[in-house]
């Protein structure tokens, strides 16, 4: 086809009824759209396909973790840009329903296929998780959903996390300082939250690497079990924990937070865990860190948030990420986490959210990344390192743009006698 480009951005433009915001760059080494813009490089007529088989999110990340998209430009740019077509389209744009109603987007939808070429639709990349919606969050479903996200090697992670090991949002001093250095600064202001002390069991629940656990035990003197579902990640922990002479202080066990038994805990944290949780099981949860902690004692609860919907009783989930990068995984609104929280017996006292901290946590995993790719992509696989930068840079947006949010809840089971044990000026944390 000669100028394939142009024909593509023709066809797009008219099938959404706007603009199309960025260049493209065909196969055929045509080039059409505004020259100063990042370019959308269609590698093969593969990539059409895959996206007129699944319009929308899934069939653009499918393309792009196949290698059959890619960009030339910057990447946060490039994602603004297409955020308004595919992920903030206003109350005026047009529907999947209304396009094929459309007489001038049906014939779009038939000059695409023609450009496609059209075989049996491509197979999605391996990468992709299949499973049954149906067995949501039992524990076998979780514990796969867990492996599939965090089973993929701690050498690339040590590439994406750096040396803090720590995969949930810093909390940065200032924009320009280190990631090391904000990711200490967060784990300390968790555990002045809980006010930990010389002697007391502390249970991680979500313990990942080890780098909360170690936090406590080292600076605190506190002992701790960490738990997490995750054989490589109990593995790598363990050997840190034994690496700084805490194995008296710290155990990391490989299980599942509904079958801990050995409580009361003083303290629970649970730090970038809840979102796998899952809204019918979530109760459930807050109930059982309840049931661990002794009367008086703190839960440290630190959970990403989504904006709330107009249906709130819909199951609602984000195409992409829910395929390749967290299984299974829900979001709530934060007044959705406090009402669970407070129905399962918990006195919330401080929700603190660090937003802005998220967003800036990100950009610094992307940069990691993107600065050892070569590397990364040998460690997993090219689609694997893809999903990761794709997923990274999307949601430092998200975070950016206030279409998400992280909140740190922090809530006591407080005695019937209404003893908290909270300070007066509790905002000081003990600093």
């Amino acid at each position: 086809m000669a100028d394939a480009a142009l024909r593509l951005k023709s066809l797009v433009e008219q099938l959404l009824g706007v603009p199309f915001p960025l260049r493209i760059r065909a196969w055929d080494g045509s080039q059409a759209g505004p020259p100063d813009a990042p370019a959308l490089v269609v590698r093969n007529r593969r990539a059409v396909r895959r996206m007129l088989f699944k319009p929308g999110e899934l069939g653009l990340a499918r393309a792009w973790v196949a290698g059959d998209l890619d960009i030339d430009g910057d990447l946060y740019t490039t994602l603004d840009l297409m955020s308004t077509l595919v992920w903030e389209r206003g109350e005026d744009a047009r529907s999947l329903v209304e396009m094929f109603r459309d007489p001038q987007a049906r014939a779009a939808m038939r000059g695409l296929v023609k450009v496609a070429g059209l075989p049996l639709p491509p197979a999605p990349p391996r990468e992709e998780i299949r499973r049954a919606r149906n067995h949501l969050h039992t524990k076998r479903s979780d514990k796969r959903a867990i492996s599939h996200h965090y089973d993929v090697g701690n050498d690339f992670y040590e590439i994406v996390l750096g040396p803090s090991m720590v995969y949930s949002c810093a909390y940065w001093p200032a924009p320009d300082a280190t990631l090391e250095q904000a990711q200490r600064d967060k784990l300390e202001l968790i555990c002045r939250k809980l006010g930990l002390t010389p002697g007391q069991r502390l249970l991680d629940v979500g313990c990942g690497w080890g780098s909360m656990a170690i936090h406590a035990a080292r600076e605190h003197g506190v002992s701790v079990v960490g738990i997490t579902l995750s054989h490589e990640q109990a593995a790598y922990a363990r050997k840190r924990v034994a690496g700084e002479g805490l194995t008296d202080r710290v155990e990391i066990r490989v299980q599942d937070y509904r079958d801990v038994a050995d409580g009361p805990y003083d303290v629970i944290s649970s730090i970038g865990m809840a979102e796998h949780v899952g809204a019918e099981r979530y109760l459930e949860y807050a109930q059982d860190l309840h049931r661990l902690l002794r009367p008086g004692g703190r839960l440290l609860n630190h959970q990403i948030a989504r904006r709330p919907q107009g249906d709130e009783s819909s199951y609602s989930v984000d195409e992409f990420i829910d395929a390749y990068v967290f299984p299974d995984g829900e979001l709530a609104p934060l007044g959705t986490t406090v009402t669970q929280l407070e129905r399962a017996g918990f006195e919330v006292r401080d929700v603190e959210s660090i937003r802005e901290h998220y967003a800036l946590t990100l950009r610094r995993w992307v940069a990691n990344l993107e600065a050892d790719w070569a590397r990364s992509m040998r460690l997993t696989s090219p689609g694997r390192a893809r999903v990761w930068r794709l997923y990274m840079a999307a949601c430092a947006l998200a975070f950016e743009r206030n279409r998400i949010g992280v909140n740190q809840v922090l809530a006591v089971k407080t005695p019937e006698g209404g003893e908290s044990g909270m300070p007066l000026r509790s905002r000081t944390w003990g600093a």
